[in-house]
């Protein structure tokens, strides 16, 4: 029964952290630990960065942008790893330079083949961050290996987006690191990456690293997937809007699903997913703080005495309405509008109907001009830009009366333009302009999470 260990881009950000990440999993060496780890932060911006340099047809400017990504791999490597370890490290980095200098030049001399050059390239930021760990890790006395996670995660052909093949993975997975776990070893694994059944390097998307452990671990049948990032856990707001914000000791698969969707960045939306179809716990930790106990997200609700456990916010949302009198009485009107978003592979996050007209909020509206001209066509289309998507999550929501009533009258004086309500029993949903999105969560906060201390401490 191991446990999966995943630390993003900040937890590795340097030498400082990367030593810091070594204790931490050294004092979970009897866990029989499976560490997931990002590149270093930064390390794929300038990857995707130096690719659209290349686009340009100028592969030696593109490389020229990537010296400061391979002198943070060296700097860190002169300082953590003493010979012979430091001497391989570095011979595999300058094998690495290499290569991705010559991926470079293909990236501008065909155009054709781009999608699959960007996986490889952006690849190397987390095979160098997992194999400077494994040398880290070995040096500390702790014994470790890196593992390509690319002969673990077969993905379909689908690049910079791939999806998992669960039956290839699981056979690869367990032979690969099952091994290697029973002679003492933790293994280390890039996140994010994986490869096509003919071997191609692919990618799962952005946040991908915690969607590799999530992954990892239903399929080793671990016992705990541990997520360790920059924050305590799953705050009850963010933190850059509500400082005084606390993290969440627990929270439902369905509760932190729904935060993560409408925007709490600690948990990517996917990483929830393997862990409910495996009832596997999922905990938040601070890699800054490791002995904070951070948040468990499990399969068993809890109800707040508050109701409320957290609020989400999402800006840069767009809301459409579509008014139409030929949906009165109608069938098919809805499936016919929702073919349009199909179409141009556009996802909707929230919808609202009455009698004649139907209001959606979009999260990507880069299809925008084209989804607008297709619905023109059923009725009148009216766009709002530059909204904000609040989320106020709690097992039992909807069976508390009073609630809603009470959120909306602590912002009364705030347009809201959209709601949606009864669709889930453990959250409710609504609109305002982004502008003032930061004041709505704040002052939600301030009602719940504050004004009964406030009272206890009068009384």
């Amino acid at each position: 029964m191991a446990i999966v260990m995943k630390f993003g881009g900040t937890s590795v950000a340097d030498a400082a952290a990367f030593e810091n990440v070594a204790k931490i999993v050294s004092l979970e060496y009897n866990a029989a630990p499976v560490v997931v780890v990002s590149a270093m932060s930064g390390v794929t911006d300038s990857l995707l960065n130096a690719t659209s340099i290349a686009a340009t047809s100028d592969a030696e400017q593109a490389f020229a942008s990537l010296e400061n990504v391979f002198q943070r791999h060296e700097a860190a490597a002169n300082e953590l790893l003493s010979d012979p370890g430091r001497k391989e490290f570095l011979k595999q980095l300058r094998a690495a330079s290499d290569e991705i200098a010559e991926r470079l030049k293909l990236f501008a001399q065909k155009p054709s083949q781009r999608k699959a050059l960007q996986d490889a390239l952006v690849s190397f930021g987390e095979i160098l961050s997992s194999t400077l760990l494994a040398a880290v890790l070995t040096q500390r006395e702790v014994k470790a290996q890196q593992v390509d996670a690319r002969r673990c995660i077969i993905t379909d052909e689908e690049h910079t987006s791939a999806a998992p093949l669960i039956t290839e993975s699981l056979t690869h997975t367990q032979n690969e690191l099952i091994p290697v776990l029973e002679d003492g070893i933790v293994p280390v694994l890039g996140g994010f990456i994986g490869a096509t059944r003919k071997g191609a390097t692919t990618t799962l998307g952005r946040g991908g690293s915690d969607y590799t452990a999530a992954l990892l671990g239903a399929l080793i049948a671990a016992r705990e997937i541990q997520i360790w990032t920059d924050v305590s856990g799953v705050l009850t707001a963010d933190p850059r809007v509500v400082p005084n914000a606390y993290t969440v000791e627990r929270l439902s698969y369905s509760e932190a699903a729904e935060l993560a969707y409408f925007g709490a960045k600690v948990l990517h939306p996917k990483t929830i997913q393997p862990a409910i179809e495996n009832s596997i716990p999922v905990r938040i930790c601070n890699s800054r703080i490791p002995e904070a106990a951070g948040t468990l997200v499990g399969p068993q609700a809890e109800t707040s005495p508050r109701t409320i456990k957290a609020i989400a916010h999402k800006t840069g949302v767009t809301v459409m309405q579509i008014t139409s009198a030929r949906m009165l009485g109608a069938y098919g009107f809805l499936r016919a509008l929702f073919e349009v978003f199909d179409r141009h592979r556009t996802v909707i996050d929230v919808v609202t109907t009455s009698e004649v007209s139907v209001s959606l909020s979009l999260d990507e509206a880069v299809e925008l001009p084209a989804i607008v001209a297709e619905l023109e066509v059923f009725g009148t289309v009216k766009v709002e830009k530059r909204q904000a998507t609040i989320c106020v999550v709690g097992e039992g929501l909807r069976g508390t009366p009073g609630v809603a009533a009470r959120v909306f009258s602590t912002i009364s004086d705030i347009n809201v333009s959209l709601i949606s309500q009864g669709a889930s029993s453990i959250n409710f949903i609504f609109v305002v302009d982004e502008r003032r999105v930061h004041e709505v969560v704040t002052r939600l906060h301030e009602e719940f999470f504050y004004q009964k201390k406030a009272h206890t401490a009068q009384d």
